[in-house]
């Protein structure tokens, strides 16, 4: 009897490292999910891992395939669950930008197969799917800061590369020197415009002193509702109203050396609401300039413009695809770590998301504090097969739930309503036919 093919699909694990990064939070998660896959024996089951399986960019001490035998030395567990799951299913690994080097050197195909893992060292993949097929990549190339001009070549590094080992990789090393082990986490931040904003979020939060956190922290939180009485009290010195709270505040006196310590806050919040305001007017022209400028070199400020635009090019890249290959379904890329499944007409286009750590900004309830960035999981797997003329596409998320990361200020100050900025992913997607795809299939065979 012959199997019916399934295709399950996962991306971005991310997994080795030095230093800090050389820990995975799911690794629990990851060897269940394999062992499961395994007990599909109904099925012809292939397993796509769609690249950054390993993070090779991130190992400067080593080189070459050494960075494998380092990596498998971190996670034994991990690879001998390999060995045994890849013995009754097919585990098929495709090449990111973090694990480039796994399509220059043919031992790693040779490495890898010890551990049943099969290495394709191409850009992209085709499968057959029922009568049509799906087309599947990591996704960088279509990525400038991360495509390789000469694939294939261990010398035609990014400059990807370059970030990854001197931020990324510096990160890893230098984590543990502070307070709460946080800044190897920093390859989890995305879009990586985001990251001087996550960067000043846990400096306030974690590494200040906390004397000065604790004299900063009623000026900065208090500064919104000095706003208000400032316009207030100029209010009733010009005689637009007549309340006579703001100038003459009775409430302040009653609360005694607590409503001085109020009064002494509001009133140096005053003074440099003044300055800022008489700033505003020439920072308006200088700010206009500095994004002019940035226009003119292709630059963009805002991050969710910039991470608009980096989709866009897949989708871009998607209808290339399908315009030249009629029966191709599904276009399928991992890299930038936000799950989806989009349509184009009767095609998808599925993001396979990430396995790693990822970060919510939350703003605070109240104040100019610094955003929160409250970590989460969202471990995406994508099931896809064919039922008569019909292709099913079902994403599943692996349950994990996120440690107590958060000081107990954080927590405090957070607002309570955390929504995610990605949209949801359905559960199920039907693909329907066409039949000149059927008919053009047949003549092909």
């Amino acid at each position: 009897m012959t199997k019916i093919p399934v295709y399950y699909l996962i991306s971005d694990l991310h997994i080795g490292g030095e230093e800090a990064l050389g820990v995975c939070d799911f690794e629990d998660e990851l060897i269940g999910y394999l062992l499961e896959l395994s007990g599909h024996t109904e099925e012809d089951v292939e397993l796509i891992i769609v690249g950054d399986a390993f993070g090779l960019w991130e190992i400067t001490t080593v080189q070459g395939s050494e960075k494998l035998d380092a990596i498998v030395a971190q996670f034994p567990r991990i690879f001998e669950t390999f060995r045994q799951v890849g013995r009754d299913i097919k585990i098929t690994l495709l090449a990111g930008n973090h694990d480039y080097e796994l399509a220059c050197y043919p031992e790693f195909g040779e490495r890898l197969k010890a551990y049943n893992i099969h290495l394709e060292q191409t850009p992209s993949i085709i499968r057959r799917i029922g009568h049509q097929r799906l087309w599947i990549e990591h996704g960088s190339q279509h990525d400038p800061a991360n495509r390789v001009p000469d694939y294939g070549n261990p010398y035609a590094q990014p400059i990807g590369y370059f970030i990854t080992r001197d931020v990324v990789g510096v990160a890893a090393q230098r984590s543990r020197l502070g307070r709460y082990n946080w800044l190897k986490d920093i390859q989890s931040v995305y879009p990586t415009e985001a990251i001087p904003t996550w960067i000043l979020s846990n400096y306030f939060y974690r590494e200040m002193s906390p004397i000065l956190r604790w004299i900063a922290l009623p000026f900065l939180m208090f500064f919104s509702f000095s706003v208000f009485v400032v316009i207030g009290a100029g209010m009733e010195f010009a005689g637009v109203s007549d309340t006579n709270i703001f100038l003459n505040n009775q409430l302040f006196r009653s609360l005694g050396l607590l409503g001085s310590l109020l009064q002494l806050v509001l009133t140096a919040n005053a003074v440099i609401l003044a300055v800022l305001i008489v700033l505003a007017f020439p920072g308006w022209f200088i700010l206009r300039d500095v994004r002019q400028t940035a226009r003119r070199f292709g630059l963009v400020l805002d991050p969710t413009k910039l991470t608009g635009q980096k989709e866009d090019a897949y989708l871009d890249a998607a209808r290339a695809v399908f315009q030249e290959n009629p029966d191709v379904a599904a276009f399928i890329y991992g890299h930038t770590h936000a799950p989806s499944v989009r349509k184009i007409g009767d095609r998808a286009v599925i993001n396979t998301g990430t396995w790693i750590k990822q970060f919510q900004p939350v703003k605070v309830r109240f104040g100019i504090l610094p955003r929160i960035y409250v970590p989460r999981y969202c471990l995406s797997s994508f099931r896809i097969s064919a039922q008569g003329k019909q292709i099913v596409v079902a994403y599943r998320e692996v349950k994990k739930a996120p440690g107590r990361e958060l000081t107990w200020l954080q927590r405090m100050l957070m607002s309570r309503r955390v929504s995610s900025l990605m949209e949801p992913v359905p559960e199920h997607t039907i693909l329907e036919a066409h039949c000149d795809v059927f008919e053009d299939t047949r003549s092909r065979r």
